[in-house]
């Protein structure tokens, strides 16, 4: 097993937050890119976005970017308000919702996990947790689209 130091670990862990996020790529040749991060290639951060525009008002149903040229990647929306979920949760599981924020995870029944990616388990509860998750998210977004 190789050692990876904690700074490392906790940079992946905070980059991989990104993904399916708006974010915003500046690039060493001075272009900018605002798009929806569907995947990146660590340790180089070649990243492909989805639903594109560039600084010149072009619009791309995907772009790869070379890590080479990435200069800055700004998440371009709030992260996800677990801590909300967690209560809604509550109502309906009372006394075994569990929230973490420092991991922002939340565990339901010490059994079902949900962190900004979605919903970890199975059964009945996990597929109705995950039902709500989605619902949630999409509630969620549609609130920040109305702010912008």
């Amino acid at each position: 097993m190789s050692y990876v130091d904690p700074a490392t670990r906790r940079f992946a862990s905070e980059f991989s937050t990104f993904l399916d996020k708006w974010v915003i790529v500046k690039t060493s040749t001075g272009r900018e890119y605002k798009g929806f991060l569907l995947g990146y290639l660590s340790p180089e951060l070649s990243l492909m976005l989805g639903d594109v525009q560039d600084s010149r008002g072009n619009k791309f149903p995907r772009v790869v970017i070379s890590g080479h040229f990435v200069s800055e990647i700004i998440l371009a929306e709030e992260p996800l308000d677990l801590e909300g979920f967690a209560k809604k949760l509550e109502g309906i599981f009372p006394h075994n919702v569990k929230y973490y924020p420092e991991a922002k995870l939340i565990t339901v029944m010490d059994r079902i996990k949900i962190t900004e990616r979605g919903v970890e388990g199975g059964g009945p509860v996990a597929d109705k947790i995950r039902e709500m998750f989605k619902a949630y998210v999409k509630e969620w977004r549609e609130k920040r689209m109305k702010k912008e």
